[in-house]
């Protein structure tokens, strides 16, 4: 049943396996786990970037494309459900139009994208893809009739999302404190329900006949045109599916955030972090990006307070409190990336696939 629901496509590994359970367990009683706010705050962004990462991998890992468009389709959806909400009110009609919306838009300018663009080379296609971001982002901070500009828009949800519903008139007593079960709580797991959903479709897709012409076409686009594939076709279509589950993943956003700016979700910067969660994951891997999303975000938001927390015990000793200073965080984020990278070039997902392959081999050979 297992190996049915995840198609066919196993850890294959058992530390990975362990690995993926835990965290699958962690996000889905991380209400409970983990009660405070900002630890709620960074489960739902794993969630979020969960889904980023996987539409993303989709077009670098499994078809070998190189695009800085993806968080434009990313803010395509947070857009579409504020400016949505926004204009018809805090209803579900609402949020069903404003994500429909956003996904056919993304559709329609994912398949003009990859028809005149993708029959260029790859460094061009790169080129193209940012030239058109950074257009959308200009335009997005300029329309401030309809996105607010630079302050964004503040919308409100349909009551039952909302963190003055409540389940209960008193708070669950949890493990680890008391647990509101309110609109926020349900949000929470509104969220997880999607992305799981999403990240099984994904599996499937990456998993089927498509996926494994996209794979072809990633290690060798002219043999795969030599036998008989429309590269250009697969490509786009390629393009069209990672971009409606970015908007997907955008839509999410806004709904936890109840609110969108140009930095919150057209921002540059989520590209970068998106690439490197495929770098540290392992790209081609879906599992890779369940796991460098729960890594990186956890370290960009914990690193400051562990750095805090180091620089108070070396306290007085020469130099180390200045370099465990809580400002040099992105400094120690970079050196995690560099030795990330270096000891797992493949990714984690890739290096502990391969320990487990050698493993079976070592235990088949004959004594």
């Amino acid at each position: 049943m297992s190996s049915r629901l995840l198609s066919n496509d196993l850890p294959r590994s058992r530390v990975l396996s362990v690995l993926l359970v835990l965290v699958v367990l962690g996000l889905a009683f991380a209400p409970f786990l983990f009660p405070s706010v900002k630890a709620i705050n960074v489960a739902a962004k794993v969630l979020i970037f969960i889904a980023l990462v996987v539409s993303f991998d989709l077009l670098l890992g499994y078809t070998g494309i190189v695009s800085f468009a993806h968080t434009m389709f990313f803010g395509i959806g947070a857009y579409g459900i504020a400016i949505s909400v926004t204009a018809l009110g805090s209803t579900w009609w609402a949020l069903a139009v404003g994500a429909v919306g956003a996904v056919l838009l993304s559709l329609l300018l994912a398949l003009l994208i990859g028809l005149f663009s993708l029959r260029v080379k790859a460094i061009f296609f790169a080129m193209i893809t940012l030239a058109v971001a950074s257009a959308f982002l200009t335009l997005a901070s300029q329309l401030s009739d309809i996105t607010g500009g630079e302050d964004g828009l503040t919308f409100r949800l349909p009551e039952l999302l909302t963190p003055g519903f409540a389940l209960m008139e008193d708070d669950f007593e949890g493990p680890f404190g008391a647990v509101a079960l309110n609109g926020r709580f349900i949000t929470y797991y509104l969220l997880f329900v999607t992305v799981v959903a999403m990240f099984l479709v994904m599996l499937r897709i990456v998993n089927s006949p498509f996926g494994r012409v996209l794979q072809a076409i990633r290690e060798n686009d002219f043999r795969a045109e030599a036998l008989g594939y429309r590269t250009v076709v697969y490509r786009t279509l390629s393009n069209v599916i990672s971009a409606s589950f970015a908007t997907l993943a955008g839509c999410l956003l806004a709904l936890w955030l109840r609110y969108n700016g140009p930095d919150t979700s057209l921002s540059f910067e989520i590209m970068l972090d998106v690439l490197l969660i495929v770098v540290i994951g392992g790209m081609g891997t879906l599992y890779g990006a369940v796991i460098g999303s729960v890594l990186f975000l956890v370290a960009q938001s914990y690193l400051q307070d562990l750095l805090r927390a180091l620089g108070g015990l070396v306290d007085g000793v020469p130099l180390l409190p200045a370099i465990l200073t809580p400002d040099r965080w992105l400094l120690w984020l970079g050196l995690l990336f560099v030795l990330s990278v270096y000891y797992f070039p493949t990714g984690i997902v890739g290096r502990l696939r391969e320990r487990a392959a050698v493993a079976r081999l070592a235990h088949k050979e004959p004594s």
